[in-house]
């Protein structure tokens, strides 16, 4: 099942998440917390999951941007797609992107940007087939 992430998520979350990067399970500490309840209070922030089993098994973010250019039109950003390694192959991320490219259409945005670190050819061709292209832009990171 594909949905909106909720507020009751966070744990299957966050262990989806060690897979990112390697991060590690969080403390539930009053500062991981109060971000969670910023995102789940953010109408323009959205979580998307696939549920499998009852277990968070891909998920990306989708953040909708409001915009003065392009005709007032906001844009899209996605960001931590995630599929379990148990789960990996079976169209989870790509179901994933799709309904966020749905939110984006249903906010009349101009464009969906997304970015990866990755450089395996695998990861690359995965965008590209999920519609996306690195051509039309460079992107710039600065880490802070």
């Amino acid at each position: 099942m594909i949905r909106e992430i909720s507020e009751n998520d966070l744990d299957g979350l966050l262990k989806l998440y060690t897979q990112l990067h390697n991060n590690p399970f969080p403390d539930k500490e009053s500062r991981i917390i109060s971000v969670w309840k910023d995102i789940i209070n953010d109408k323009n922030h959205h979580i998307i999951v696939m549920e499998e089993n009852g277990m968070i098994v891909s998920s990306c973010v989708c953040v909708i941007i409001p915009n003065l250019t392009h005709e007032q039109r906001p844009y899209a950003l996605i960001e931590n797609v995630i599929t379990d390694i148990e789960h990996r192959k079976k169209g989870y991320a790509t179901a994933c992107l799709n309904f966020a490219k749905e939110l984006a259409l249903q906010e009349n945005c101009y464009k969906i940007m997304l970015m990866t670190g990755s450089k395996q050819e695998s990861t690359l061709k995965f965008y590209e087939n999920a519609g996306y292209n690195k051509n039309d832009k460079t992107a710039f990171i600065q880490w802070l």
